[in-house]
């Protein structure tokens, strides 16, 4: 079982990691993660139970919480607040009521990569800077059974505290791992013997039309700049037919119909 700790202080150094959670986002939390909310805890806890350092929670909340803290390792420190005490800590008014303070080990992509079953489909992730669009491609992935996201230097995290909200916990329970530039980023999946298709509005192949074998891997760009134009000339092109007028989709959206038809393919017949 976890450790209850009541807090009567909302200076109590213990809760310095929960500190100003809106102007610590902007700095960064050292290889930290903040998750918020019962649903997000509660992923992360089944993902990876050991990935929680410590849990902050409003007293009323907790007895309504307990069958979730139950999964925690033993000793895993949960502190328990007043609801007022909180809001000064966190600094504005938490409604949910409940963070929890994580970190996650940093993924070799190689290794990610290598490790996946020989059937597969992986995400890969070149330019996506807004934290929005980053957890919406996350929960896709999630639901619709991708094994693994790669994701380019230039990419936002997806540990930042929005885009893990956003996910709904996705972005904790989805394996990820950064693979340097986007052409690094290629030829890992290549060197993998994936077949890769790039979502583009000029694509050659109709998304319906799409096969990429047993290990198939799908890159979403940016909206605007799209995928780099040496990217595209590696791989093969996708494009989803749209009424006339439209071209392009937000790349969350995108990523949710990509996904779909992907995994609406792979499935075993019964």
């Amino acid at each position: 079982m976890p450790i209850l700790i009541p807090i009567d202080d909302a200076d109590d150094p213990r809760l310095e990691s929960y500190r100003d959670v809106r102007e610590r986002d902007l700095v960064g939390r050292d290889g930290l993660f903040l998750a918020e909310g019962r649903v997000v805890l509660e992923k992360a806890i089944s993902a990876d139970p050991g990935s929680i350092v410590s849990v902050l929670v409003a007293a009323h909340r907790v007895a309504g919480l307990a069958d979730v803290l139950v999964g925690l390792p033993t000793g895993t420190p949960v502190y328990a607040a007043a609801q007022a005490a909180m809001d000064q800590v966190v600094g504005f008014p938490i409604h949910r009521g409940i963070l929890a303070v994580g970190r996650l080990p940093a993924r070799d992509p190689g290794k990610l990569i290598a490790g996946l079953p020989p059937r597969a489909l992986v995400v890969g992730l070149i330019g996506i800077a807004n934290h929005d669009n980053m957890g919406g491609i996350f929960r896709n992935a999630a639901a619709f059974g991708a094994d693994a996201v790669l994701l380019d230097d230039s990419c936002c995290d997806p540990l930042y505290r929005k885009a893990i909200r956003v996910s709904v916990g996705a972005a904790l329970t989805v394996p990820f791992a950064r693979a340097g530039d986007a052409g690094a980023l290629v030829s890992v999946l290549a060197a993998a013997n994936f077949g890769i298709a790039a979502l583009s509005p000029s694509g050659q192949t109709d998304l319906d039309d799409l096969d990429l074998g047993d290990r198939a891997a799908v890159l979403f760009g940016a909206e605007g700049p799209g995928l780099p134009a040496p990217i595209l000339a590696r791989v093969r092109t996708v494009a989803i037919a749209m009424a006339g007028g439209f071209d392009s989709l937000n790349v969350a959206t995108t990523s949710g119909i990509v996904l779909h038809r992907a995994a609406s393919g792979r499935r075993t017949p019964t």
